[in-house]
C-alpha cells in the first residue's frame, strides 16, 4: 500500500472516530431548567472522550475532564434571577436555554401526589381545576417529570424534560405540586422548580434505599421476604420452562385428538411477585438520579398503601428521611409530611404515625387534612389548602419567616376534678371553634370505654367533659377514621389528631 493510500485511511479512521465523539448532559440540565440559589450547584454528564469539559454560566467559567466516561463540576453559589443561557463545549458544543435560579423543591410521594391536575379516568375531577387551569401563568414556575419506574438497581438519568407553568402544561404538573409552587412563588416572588418524583400505590419502603432497609433490624426482613419470593419465583419458572420443552417433545409424537387434550392441561406460567415491584425500586429509578441535585427541601404525601402497617410507619417513614438527607448531602434540608386525609379505610393510627415522624426527625413538619378528606374516595378532590399549608410551612421550615406551620399539637393534660384541663403547641394566634361548638373529643375512665365529649376553649387550653364520665383518665381527638372535627388556631390551621394515652 502507498502512502497516499495510508493517508487516506487513516484520515478516514480518524474522522470515523471523531465524528462519534460525544459530550452529554445529565437530563435534569435541560431547557427552562430552575438551579437552587445560594449554594454550589453541580453540573454533570458523561463524554466519550476524555478531553476537558468547559462549562460557561452567568459569569463563570468552570473546566473538568471526564473519568471513565463521566464528568462532574460545580457552580458556585448563585444568585436568584434569569432567564439565563448555559454552554457545555467538549467534543461537542450544548447550549442550554431560560434558565431561572430560585428554590428547587422535591414533591414525592403516592398517588395523592402523583395526581395532576388533568382529569383522570376512574377518579373525580379535582375542585375548581378548569379555573385554576386557565389563570396557570406563571412563567417562574417550572416541573420536571420523573417518568414512572421501578429498578433493582440505582439509574443515573430519567430522560425526562423541564415544563413551564401555563394553562396547557399545568395539567401535567402534580396538583398538590402546583398549588404548593403558586403559593410559595406569591410569598417570596422567586423562580420555582418542582422534581416531580411521585407513583401511586406504593409503599415507603419502594422509596427507600435498600442499603438503609439491609442495615435496620426493624426492616432487612423486607429485603429478605423479597429475596426469597424472587429465589421462589426463579424456580418455579425454570421448573415451569423445563416442563414446557418436555410437554412440546411429547405433543409432537402424538396425534392431534392428544394434543387437544394435552392443550386443555396446559401448565400455567408462574406470577412475579410483588407485581414486578420491589423494595427501593423507587429509590432506585426515581429518586437516586437526582441526588445530586441541589433542592431546598422535600414534600411528601404518603402513607395510604402502609396503613395495615400502622405501628411500624413512624420508623419506617424516619429512616427513608435520614436516608436521603444523607444520600442528597444537603444537610437537614426541611421535609413536609402531608397527613393522611379522611377516608373510609384509613384508620387514625397512620395519621398519628406521621406525627410521630415530626417528633423523631428534626426540621419537619406534619400537613394536617382533616378538612380535605372524601369518606367515599381515598383521592379526595380538595388540594388547594394542602397546597397552601405546605407554602406556609416551608416558610417557616425552608426561610425563617416568622408565620405559624402548624395547627394546634396537644403537648399534655391535667384533671380537675371531673374534667380535663389539655394544653397545646402551635397556638398562634388563639385557639377557634370553626362552624359551631368544638366537636370531635371523647373521654374515657379506667374501663377505656369513650363517650362523645364537651369541649370549651379556655384561653390557650381546653377543658373537656361528661356527665358519663366521672373520673376522666384519657381524651382523644379526631379519632375515627373519617373525623368530624372543627378545632383550629386562628391562623386558619387545624388540630392535630391525638389521643392522650397509647395502648
Amino acid at each position: 500500500m502507498n502512502f497516499l493510500k495510508i493517508s487516506f485511511v487513516v484520515f478516514f479512521i480518524i474522522k470515523a472516530t471523531t465524528s462519534y465523539a460525544t459530550i452529554k448532559v445529565n437530563s435534569l440540565f435541560s431547557n427552562h431548567m430552575v438551579l437552587q440559589q445560594g449554594v454550589e450547584v453541580p453540573i454533570w454528564g458523561s463524554s466519550s472522550q476524555e478531553e476537558k469539559v468547559t462549562i460557561n454560566f452567568n459569569g463563570q467559567t468552570v473546566t473538568t475532564k471526564p473519568i471513565n466516561g463521566k464528568w462532574f463540576l460545580k457552580l458556585s453559589p448563585l444568585k436568584t434571577g434569569g432567564p439565563f443561557q448555559m454552554t457545555i463545549v467538549g467534543s461537542e458544543k450544548i447550549i442550554i436555554e431560560d434558565i431561572l435560579v430560585g428554590e428547587v423543591w422535591l414533591c414525592s410521594g403516592q398517588s395523592n401526589m402523583e395526581r395532576q391536575l388533568k382529569p383522570r379516568k376512574g377518579q373525580k375531577d379535582l375542585f375548581n381545576w378548569e379555573q385554576e387551569r386557565d389563570l396557570a401563568y406563571y412563567p417562574q414556575i417550572r416541573q420536571y417529570m420523573v417518568p414512572l419506574k421501578f429498578s433493582e438497581t440505582p439509574i443515573e438519568d430519567t430522560y425526562s424534560k423541564w415544563t413551564v407553568c401555563n394553562s396547557k402544561n399545568v395539567l401535567d404538573f402534580s396538583a398538590i405540586g402546583y398549588f404548593f409552587a403558586r403559593d410559595l412563588y406569591k410569598n417570596i416572588k422567586t423562580p420555582i422548580g418542582i422534581l416531580f418524583s411521585s407513583y401511586g400505590g406504593t409503599e415507603a419502603e419502594y422509596w427507600t434505599s435498600k442499603k438503609d432497609l439491609e442495615e435496620s433490624k426493624e426492616f432487612s426482613k423486607v429485603i429478605e421476604s423479597y429475596n426469597a419470593a424472587i429465589t421462589k419465583y426463579q424456580d418455579e419458572l425454570k421448573q415451569f420452562q423445563d416442563n414446557q420443552d418436555v410437554n412440546s417433545v411429547k405433543a409432537s409424537n402424538q396425534n392431534s385428538v392428544n394434543n387437544k387434550d394435552a392443550a386443555s392441561n396446559k401448565a400455567v406460567a408462574p406470577v412475579i411477585p410483588f407485581r414486578g415491584r420491589m423494595p427501593a425500586g423507587l429509590y432506585n429509578a426515581m429518586i437516586y438520579p437526582l441526588l445530586s441535585y441541589q433542592i431546598k427541601g422535600v414534600c411528601w404525601y404518603q402513607g395510604e398503601s402502609n396503613v395495615l402497617r400502622s405501628s411500624e410507619y413512624a420508623n419506617l417513614l424516619s429512616l427513608m428521611i435520614s436516608g436521603w438527607r444523607r444520600d442528597f448531602n444537603q444537610g437537614l434540608f426541611p421535609f413536609l409530611i402531608v397527613q393522611i386525609a379522611p377516608y373510609k379505610t384509613m384508620v387514625p393510627e397512620i395519621r398519628e404515625a406521621q406525627w410521630d415522624v415530626t417528633k423523631k426527625a428534626l426540621n419537619t413538619a406534619l400537613i394536617v387534612t382533616t378538612d380535605c378528606g372524601d369518606s367515599s374516595d381515598i383521592h379526595p378532590a380538595f388540594k388547594q389548602p394542602v397546597g397552601q399549608r405546605l407554602a406556609t410551612a416551608s416558610l417557616g421550615l425552608g426561610y425563617h419567616k416568622k408565620v405559624e406551620t402548624s395547627g394546634p399539637e396537644y403537648i399534655n393534660m391535667t384533671t380537675i376534678n371531673n374534667k380535663v384541663v389539655l394544653s397545646f403547641d402551635h397556638v398562634g394566634k388563639g385557639l377557634v371553634a370553626k362552624d359551631g361548638d368544638l366537636r370531635g373529643f371523647e373521654i374515657a375512665g379506667v374501663d377505656m370505654k369513650f363517650e362523645p365529649a364537651n369541649a370549651d376553649i379556655k384561653g390557650k387550653k381546653i377543658v373537656v367533659y361528661s356527665t358519663k364520665v366521672q373520673q376522666p383518665l384519657f381524651v382523644r381527638y379526631a379519632w375515627s377514621n373519617v373525623p368530624n372535627v372543627n378545632l383550629y388556631n386562628k391562623n386558619g390551621l387545624p388540630a392535630i389528631p391525638f389521643r392522650t394515652h397509647r395502648n
